[in-house]
């Protein structure tokens, strides 16, 4: 056998896992008489594990902001996180690292760059002309809460409102304050005795850049010259102001106030406002205030050359609207629309034709943040529709209860569950283009497809494209419609097993090739489902019933006999009647008045219209026994070539033949054992009266006590597991009563040490850690399929490991995987002509039976992973030839067996946050890292890796987070990755008119270096705030040299860390660049490098 270099495999590995692997390989040195050896090509320096995209709607935003020349969007969170959105397939996630909430995000318009304001006072300056964004400047107010900011268009001093009512004033460019200050008693009038309450406006005059608008909480509002160090005019209100906005003229503003008011000022009569609306204020008749209304949060006044003015605002519903959803009021001109949201709104922005503030405004659409959704409406189309979202904003449109992700399935897939999408889409969408149409995208390297299938909450399943690290929505299967739904809860039938979400997906399991889908969900039932392209109309919904039974003392059986195998054949062509009375009580209820023989849900007995897409092939349902619910499901697996599904819980086993509608198996854990179970348990069942020769005797398709239980918690599988103690010990007698179906794996190999060629079987592995082996004699293909049975029988054959099994897999005697058989998918509800029948007889049964090419002496190795160790199992000796202790301390979540650089390894998550992959057969580390502790059970449920190096989990409710643990695709990442920055004019500033330049009209504007800079206002006080130079200089360098940029942002880098003047570095940035260019690929890995520093991060 080779010898492994242990002290390379060992580099950069934590020390418990270095004890674990140098043990191991010594153990395999020792173990000798190896089978032939497999030349395995993976080593360590194949591997590296770095994030690669975040997808999916930005849980608890909190802030927004859009530039409109640039077309692209900010959202802030409160946790800390930023997603920026360009044109669909362009997005980005960067992360701020003290986690404190955004509450306000300013774009500098057309400069690649946006500054964030933070929960903790922090202000942020991000470059966005790198493809990972980073910051550049950070400054930390130490005496004062940031509550407002506002960045005039084209100026590069920030002003920053704070809690005490006054007003600093930051220069973006080198991150420092001003020492020119707004103090609020200078603003307010002297007058008055009480503290006018936080800033929670500043903008400029639109046509005077010296006249600074402040708005304070209480409702007083200032207009201060800068120039004069005074207040022009002060306006009182006696109600709490929460927003402002000017028109373009500069002689008119709006403020919308917490009774549900606006008030429109004329900028020179401060004593009381030009005119008071109340949007949702009832009109009482006699001449009296309407009454007041909930708060209007946030007003918008936008004008337009050809007509009324557009005012938009949020809130205001009076107060006896109660139950109504959140409103989003447009009033233009005399008509008013009241625009329902789902959720609450969070902000709004309206988007207008230019970004300069003093020209008419010509808005076009507004973007509405919602708590858990993106809208967009149209403004210029009649009845306001909304835009179609291309984001794939819909992952938690009901919760996500489980995902799976298959990377490189066949080409085929892709295309036809988006034919049968397209179908489902929505009507009355807006006819224009999605206005956030910024951003290029990057280069594809990876060809091939990926697909993400998530379980929803509702019994809901999506079907995601997710190649080339986007993700699009591809087609949506409602698994709920089989049932019959109750209408209010007083209808619901008290059989339920959980409180709510009935329907809820537990268990995804699904064969590419043949496009057969099947589910478990919550309510102890399976789905199983066939693709068709055809519509379809099903008279009966065929159906299962399953009586799973364990410890039952009080069940009379005659003799618990089985059904003989001759009454059997035929049942398959009427399904429904297939309820075969094995046990005497078939009523819904047992002579003592328990509930016994139920499903928890109830199926459709009407003709159920299947359209194109997925297509009930049958509902299999667990019911109740004796008062006992059904127990849940812990796993499940489908297979095309042989027409089984087979799924296990804390109770037993159920195999269904879906081809004749048949149950073929049934039994209790402890009864897959037979004779050779190691606890020496007693099933306590008076119905288990089998010879104990070798576990299943003789158990063929007549076995049918057909109706299995199983409960279900809301939880899903892997909370079961979880939950469970870690100790391996089984001396626990509830451990030992309620040992659960963990995996199962059908396969061709051999089922014995005296095979001489593989067969079909099934391989089981329950939660103690034995694997056991059943032996499925199949009929010929064809007609004969349909009407000989299934013959199911034990092997005797029983494995052991450390911890629950996980996942199984099978490699042939050159290492390859050995994939469980399929069929290739056809069209069901087209009928067959000869030839192709003929082709079917020959097609079907060589996908299982063994190749005639497979030599005797030929053998295969079974790769089985568990909790705590994997080991590798050489047959059909069955001796162990490979073992690597995983972990002593902790236990793997999720173990897949993975192709990589067209070799296989096994990749493993375990519960303390580590992530190991292990080469095979010989079982080699090749990676361990630290990526994120297991923070809640919505990391443990979805967690998943698949071929080509891909990895995913649900980071919040409603994200996706994707890794690679591949290094090829770290090193492509930075080509992958979209570019948010594109190189584009400002557009012209609005023509001031002869008349105007003439007379003084017009913009008039100011010189704000001379009034802010230091020469004019001196240095701001050191205490104030502290500056933090931010770690994105060099690497926006290097973003830039590197990144597929356009020759003019190359020569238009903006931002660097010294802070020299915004768009005007074209000379040192030549000669940075030059340098840039030929290390770019150390910087690279700085990146890289500093990147995983942050994986603890999300």
């Amino acid at each position: 056998m080779r010898k492994f270099n242990i002290r390379k495999v060992l580099d950069g590995l934590t020390a418990v896992s270095a004890v674990a692997s140098a043990s191991s390989a010594a153990q395999q040195q020792q173990a000798g008489n190896r089978e032939t050896e497999i030349q395995e090509t993976l080593q360590s320096e194949h591997f590296q594990l770095c994030k690669t995209v975040r997808h999916g709607f930005p849980y608890q935003p909190s802030a927004l902001a859009f530039d409109p020349v640039q077309k692209i969007l900010a959202i802030g969170t409160q946790s800390g996180a930023l997603r920026l959105f360009g044109r669909p397939g362009v997005e980005c996630y960067c992360q701020h690292d003290s986690g404190a909430a955004v509450i306000q995000l300013q774009f500098l318009i057309n400069e690649g760059a946006l500054v964030s304001a933070l929960a903790d006072d922090t202000l942020h300056l991000w470059n966005l002309r790198q493809k990972r964004p980073a910051i550049l400047h950070s400054l930390k107010f130490n005496r004062e809460r940031i509550t407002f900011c506002h960045l005039p268009f084209q100026s590069k001093w920030l002003y920053v409102g704070t809690e005490r009512g006054n007003i600093h004033i930051v220069n973006v460019e080198s991150f420092t304050l001003s020492g020119y200050v707004i103090m609020w008693n200078k603003a307010i009038e002297l007058s008055s005795k009480s503290h006018p309450g936080p800033i929670v406006h500043i903008s400029d005059n639109p046509m005077d850049e010296g006249k600074l608008l402040i708005g304070f909480e209480s409702g007083t509002v200032v207009l201060w010259d800068l120039k004069s160090k005074k207040a022009d005019y002060r306006y009182t209100h006696d109600e709490a102001i929460h927003s402002v906005a000017w028109h373009h003229e500069g002689k008119q503003f709006i403020c919308s106030h917490s009774d549900g008011t606006l008030t429109i000022w004329n900028v020179k009569s401060p004593t009381k406002p030009f005119q008071t609306i109340t949007p949702h204020g009832k009109q009482l008749k006699d001449g009296k205030k309407p009454e007041p209304c909930k708060p209007i949060l946030k007003v918008e006044y936008k004008t337009t050359r050809a007509g009324e003015p557009f005012i938009i605002l949020s809130g205001g519903l009076s107060y006896d609207t109660v139950g109504r959803r959140p409103c989003l009021t447009v009033m233009h001109g005399k008509s008013t629309a009241v625009l329902e949201m789902d959720y609450s709104i969070v902000d709004f922005l309206t988007l207008c034709e230019t970004p300069y503030p003093n020209d008419f405004q010509e808005p076009y659409a507004v973007v509405v943040l919602l708590e858990k959704d993106l809208v967009l409406i149209d403004l210029a189309q009649n009845g306001y529709p909304i835009f179609e979202n291309p984001y794939p904003l819909t992952i938690h449109e009901s919760p996500v209860t489980c995902c799976e992700y298959f990377a490189d399935c066949p080409v085929d897939l892709i295309p036809a569950l988006y034919s049968v999408g397209a179908r489902q889409k929505r009507q009355g969408y807006s006819k224009k283009e999605w206005p956030i149409s910024g951003g290029n995208w990057g280069l594809i390297t990876q060809s091939y497809p990926e697909i993400i299938i998530t379980g929803h909450a509702d019994g809901s399943i999506k079907f995601w494209d997710a190649s080339a690290i986007t993700l699009q929505v591809l087609y949506k299967l409602k698994t709920a419609k089989v049932f019959e739904k109750s209408r209010n809860k007083d209808d619901r039938p008290n059989t339920d097993i959980v409180d709510e979400d009935p329907y809820a997906i537990q268990i995804i399991s699904w064969c590419p090739e043949s496009r057969m889908l099947c589910i478990a969900g919550v309510s102890a039932h399976v789905i199983i489902y066939r693709f068709s392209k055809q519509e379809v109309t099903t008279e009966v919904i065929p159906m299962l019933e399953v009586r799973l039974l364990y410890e039952i003392n009080d069940i009379e059986t005659p003799d618990g006999e089985q059904v003989p195998p001759s009454s059997t054949p035929g049942t398959g062509s009427n399904p429904q009647s297939i309820v075969p009375q094995s046990h005497p009580s078939t009523s819904s209820s047992s002579s003592d008045g328990l509930r016994d023989n139920v499903p928890c849900l109830k199926v459709k007995n009407s003709p159920l219209k299947q359209s194109p897409g997925y297509q009930t092939e049958l509902v299999i349902q667990l019911v109740w026994v004796s008062g006992e619910p059904p127990q849940q499901i812990t796993s499940l697996a489908v297979n095309s070539a042989y027409g089984l599904v087979v799924f296990g819980n804390c109770n037993g086993i159920a195999m269904v033949d879906y081809l004749q509608k048949t149950v073929l198996l049934n039994l209790g854990t402890i009864e897959l054992y037979g004779s050779n179970d190691p606890y020496r348990r007693e099933p306590r069942s008076p119905r288990k009266t089998r010879q104990p020769s070798g576990g299943l005797c003789d158990i063929n398709e007549g076995t049918v006590v057909p109706e299995d239980r199983c409960k279900s918690p809301t939880s899903d599988v892997k909370d079961n597991s979880f939950s469970r103690s870690r100790s391996s010990s089984v001396t626990s007698i509830d451990k030992e009563s309620r040992e659960a179906i963990s995996a199962l794996h059908f396969c061709e190999t051999f089922t014995r040490k005296a095979d001489t060629s593989p067969s079909p079987c099934l391989w089981v592995g329950t939660t103690l850690g034995t694997v056991l082996v059943i032996v499925l004699n199949l009929p010929p293909g064809g007609e004969q399929r349909l009407l000989q049975p299934v013959i199911v029988s034990p092997s005797g054959t029983i494995l052991r490991l450390k911890g629950a099994i996980l996942r199984m897999a099978f490699l042939d005697t050159t290492g390859s995987l050995v994939p469980p058989a399929h069929e290739p998918w056809r069209e069901y509800n087209v009928p067959e002509d000869k030839d192709e029948k003929e082709k079917a007889k020959k097609r079907r049964p060589v996908s299982v039976s063994p190749s005639s090419s497979q030599e005797i002496s030929e053998n295969q190795y079974a790769v089985i992973c568990s909790e705590k160790q994997a080991k590798v199992i050489s047959l059909p000796s069955q001796n162990c030839t490979y073992k690597q202790n995983i972990t002593e301390t902790s236990f793997v979540l999720r173990g897949d067996i993975v192709s990589l650089s067209n070799s296989i390894c096994l990749a493993c998550f375990c519960a303390n946050g580590h992530i190991m992959t292990f080469s095979l057969p010989s079982l080699r580390p090749l990676l361990d890292v630290y990526y994120l502790p297991l923070t809640n059970m919505r990391i443990a449920r979805t967690f998943c890796f698949t071929n080509n190096g891909q990895a995913l989990y649900l980071v919040s409710p409603t994200e996706i987070q994707r890794l690679t643990y591949s290094q090829e695709t770290c090193e492509n990442l930075q080509e992958m990755l979209g570019e948010l920055f594109t190189p584009v004019e400002t557009p012209e500033a609005p023509n001031r008119g002869f008349f105007k330049g003439l007379f003084g009209g017009g913009a008039q504007s100011l010189d704000r270096e001379e009034l802010f800079g230091e020469s004019a206002s001196g240095k701001a006080s050191r205490s104030l705030a502290q500056h933090i130079p931010g770690p994105g200089g060099i690497e926006g360098v290097k973003g830039a040299a590197s990144g597929v940029v356009g020759e003019l942002a190359r020569a238009r880098l903006a931002l660097d860390e010294r802070g020299q003047k915004l768009g005007e570095l074209e000379e040192k940035t030549a000669a940075m660049l030059y340098s840039a260019d030929s290390f770019s690929k150390h910087a690279h890995e700085m990146m890289l490098k500093y990147k995983d520093k942050k994986w603890y991060q999300f």
